[in-house]
């Protein structure tokens, strides 16, 4: 019956921002070619930005060869402290680790692709979008994909494996990992690489300084958290917010696509509301309570890890709080709009 409700009240907003009828496919074509020349920013936009994350790594790659990961120490100063990588970061790691970041890369260029790809044949306005618009269209898909992968995974990881079980491991919690949480964490790297880099090339039109912030944050306890094996539950607590990202992109193409005034955007936007409350305040509150109560593990982790996880979570929770202020204000505007319009 709730099903039903549901479908009766989207599906026209679905049927209105998609197209399914084959014979579409044909016109789609021909917009794009007619289009092709005044497109060529969108084309370059990501391999461009993908050289730029690709140069990236190469260089954290050169730097990473300076060390000598068996026993050396980076410095970091009085406060900081140094990160110890003793036998946790051995060679045959640091291999496997940048596959998983190349992995996360290359994703993000494939999802890119299969937007475009697939916006064209399947949403009527998409040809008549500009380059920018379709950049961030584009974006915003391997957004999402991200999303979902990192938040299914940190779900799986922190509450049905045994990784993170009081009782599995005589390992300290905050020591915990395995070859799928490094896997989680480098593709992650990847992803954050690739759109820090697209923001950057379009900036700012695909995001402030509060993005590169917030993508920079990430990045720098992401791979802390790699590099030494420590950690890993508080990142996967972060990565799980994430899953309001899907919520804010819809929000965004259903915005472009002339459909601010839908059942769908109304409803999407109560979703966001809710998602964000749970995922990145109430989470974020039960991550501090976490901290606190295992205080006496996390002043195990290295030095430099110790204080970022002091600093970098309550500066993102700023910023989340910031977010869902914003978001609150609008779904207040859109939701006495409806209610006028009735």
């Amino acid at each position: 019956m709730v099903l039903e409700l549901i479908s009766k009240m989207i599906w026209p907003d679905l049927c209105t921002l998609f197209k399914f009828h084959v014979s579409n496919t044909i016109s789609s074509f021909e917009i794009i070619s007619e289009s092709s020349t005044s497109h060529v920013e969108s084309v370059l936009a990501f391999p461009c930005s993908f050289a730029v994350g690709l140069l990236i790594v190469l260089l954290l790659v050169w730097y990473f060869q300076q060390v000598d990961w068996m026993g050396f120490a980076f410095s970091f100063g009085l406060l900081a402290g140094s990160i110890s990588s003793f036998d946790f970061a051995i060679p045959t790691k640091q291999v496997q680790w940048l596959g998983f970041v190349f992995t996360g890369i290359i994703l993000c260029v494939i999802v890119y692709r299969l937007t475009a790809i697939l916006s064209s044949l399947l949403f009527m306005g998409y040809g008549k979008l500009s380059s920018a618009e379709k950049i961030e269209w584009n974006n915003r898909g391997f957004s999402t994909f991200h999303a979902l992968f990192v938040s299914f995974m940190s779900f799986y990881l922190l509450m049905l494996s045994d990784i993170f079980n009081k009782d599995s491991q005589e390992e300290l919690v905050v020591n915990r990992s395995s070859t799928l949480s490094n896997s989680v964490l480098g593709i992650s790297i990847g992803y954050f690489l690739a759109d820090l880099a697209m923001i950057l090339w379009n900036f700012p039109a695909l995001g402030g300084l509060e993005y590169v912030l917030h993508h920079g944050l990430s990045l720098i306890s992401i791979i802390q958290s790699l590099l030494s094996g420590q950690g890993l539950i508080y990142i996967l607590m972060v990565l799980f917010s994430e899953s309001t990202t899907p919520f804010v992109n819809l929000r965004w193409h259903l915005d472009i696509a002339g459909l601010k005034n839908s059942k769908l955007y109304i409803w999407n936007g109560v979703a966001l509301f809710f998602g964000w409350l749970v995922a990145r305040i109430f989470l974020f509150i039960f991550f501090f309570i976490h901290m606190w109560i295992h205080f006496d593990e996390v002043k195990e982790i290295y030095p430099l890890g110790f204080y970022s996880l002091l600093v970098v979570p309550p500066v993102l929770a700023v910023l989340n709080v910031f977010w869902f202020w914003k978001i609150t204000k609008g779904m207040v505007k859109t939701l006495s709009k409806a209610k006028h319009s009735k």
